[in-house]
């Protein structure tokens, strides 16, 4: 891509992300309001990082992959389902990962 095009894909992301935005800021107030509104603005985020982290955990390319991050994310679900701190959660999954990986996962 030359360097033309490149400021004009960065030009059209500022105006997208400003467009977005704006959008956003021109919902009515009582529409925000409502139940199943509140309901989805609180859920749809957790369901976007579990989507992510599936994906980029068990996908390499196109095809379907269990390797050591496998394992690091079971640890991590394991750390969460014995109430354990976030910090101890993450340090679970880096060290379970990384062990995984040198036992030639």
């Amino acid at each position: 891509m030359s360097g033309a095009g490149i400021w004009i894909a960065i030009g059209l992301t500022a105006v997208g992300c400003y467009l977005l935005k704006l959008g956003g800021l021109l919902v009515p107030a009582e529409t925000l309001e409502r139940p199943l509104v509140r309901r989805l603005s609180a859920l749809l985020p957790v369901a976007l990082l579990a989507a992510l982290t599936a994906q980029q955990t068990f996908a390499s390319g196109g095809a379907l992959v269990v390797d050591a991050r496998a394992a690091g994310v079971a640890a991590a679900a394991l750390a969460l389902l014995l109430r354990a701190p976030f910090l101890v959660v993450v340090a679970a999954a880096v060290v379970v990962t990384a062990g995984a990986r040198a036992l030639g996962g």
